[in-house]
C-alpha cells in the first residue's frame, strides 16, 4: 500500500504539471494561429484596399467623362446633325462604360448599380431630347436642349452617382 501511495504522490503532481503545460501550450498555439490569421487578413486588406480605391477613382473619372457637359464638348462638331450627335454621344457613353466594366469587381453591388443607373439615365436623357428635334437639324440644337434640360434637373445623373461613390469611399476609409 505504501508503494501505491508513493506512486500516487509522484503521478498526481506529474499529471498536474502535464495538464498545466498542455493547456498553456494549446492556448499559446491557438493565440499564435489567430494572430497569423489576422495578419493574413490585414495583409490582404492592405493589398486590396489600394486596388478598390483605384477602381472607385476610375469610376468617378468615367462618370465625369460621361457627364453631359464634358461629353458635348468632347464629341460635338459643327457639321453634325442631331442624329449623328445622338449616335456619337451614346456610342461614347457605351464605349467608356465597356472600358470600365471590370471595375465592378472591386465595388459594392449598390455602388455599381448607381453607376449603371447614371449611365442609363444619361442615355435616356439624350434620347428623349433628340426625339424633340428633327433628325436632320443641326446638332447645336440638341446640345442646347440637353444643356437646358440638365439645368432644370436637381442633379445630373452622373453627379448623383459621384456623390454616392464619394460617400461609399468615405465609409471605406
Amino acid at each position: 500500500m505504501e508503494y501505491f501511495l508513493d506512486v500516487v504522490k509522484i503521478v498526481i503532481p506529474a499529471l498536474l504539471v502535464f495538464l498545466t503545460s498542455w493547456v498553456l501550450l494549446r492556448n499559446m498555439i491557438r493565440n499564435d494561429q489567430e494572430k497569423r490569421r489576422q495578419e493574413i487578413i490585414l495583409q490582404g486588406a492592405r493589398t486590396v484596399m489600394p486596388i478598390k480605391l483605384q477602381a472607385y477613382e476610375r469610376i468617378v473619372l468615367f462618370l465625369e467623362r460621361i457627364s453631359l457637359e464634358s461629353l458635348l464638348i468632347r464629341v460635338s462638331t459643327n457639321d453634325m446633325t442631331v442624329t449623328e450627335l445622338q449616335s456619337a454621344l451614346t456610342a461614347a457613353i457605351r464605349g467608356e462604360f465597356e472600358h470600365n466594366l471590370s471595375q465592378q469587381i472591386y465595388m459594392s453591388p449598390q455602388a455599381w448599380e448607381v453607376v449603371r443607373n447614371a449611365r442609363s439615365n444619361t442615355i435616356k436623357l439624350i434620347n428623349i431630347e433628340a426625339e424633340k428635334i428633327k433628325e436632320d437639324a443641326p446638332a447645336i440644337e440638341l446640345s442646347r436642349l440637353i444643356l437646358s434640360r440638365v439645368m432644370e434637373l436637381d442633379q445630373e445623373p452622373t453627379k448623383a452617382a459621384i456623390d454616392y461613390i464619394k460617400g461609399e469611399v468615405g465609409r471605406m476609409i
